[in-house]
């Protein structure tokens, strides 16, 4: 059995996922989550920002394994198609962040800056995955 990185685009992105995972939690977890005014919400509310909240960290861990075992994939066209749902999805939650932070508080747009440069790098780095061409063997040597 010879497992080998074929894409360490993919790769890189599946680690990156991996980590925006776990600061994901542990910010919602030590800062926005406790920041809620319990006394000010009810318990259905605090509920549904807590599972909301952690539904992109689960959805960060998802991306995070798929781009990991995508990188070992011999047969790159195969993950094509799976590496543009997770960049359309992530270039849709860009949009969602910017928009819903333009409505309600242009002011705090530029609180959104270092996460908008690292969705972007994460989808510039699939994209470079899903572009990159398999090596002809024995041609150009």
């Amino acid at each position: 059995m010879n497992i080998k990185v074929r894409n360490f685009y993919y790769l890189i992105s599946g680690v990156l996922a991996m980590l925006f995972a776990v600061t994901h939690a542990w910010n919602g977890q030590s800062a926005v989550l406790p920041a809620l005014d319990i006394s000010e919400i009810s318990m259905d509310t605090l509920t549904v920002f807590t599972y909301v909240w952690h539904i992109i960290t689960a959805e960060n861990l998802v991306f995070g394994i798929t781009f990991i075992f995508m990188s070992f994939q011999s047969e790159q066209s195969k993950t094509r198609f799976a590496a543009w749902m997770i960049a359309a999805i992530l270039i849709v939650r860009l949009m969602v962040i910017l928009g819903v932070t333009e409505m309600l508080d242009i002011s705090a747009l530029t609180d959104t800056f270092i996460d908008s440069i690292a969705i972007v790098i994460y989808v510039a780095l699939i994209i470079l995955g899903i572009r990159m061409k398999k090596k002809q063997s024995g041609q150009g040597q």
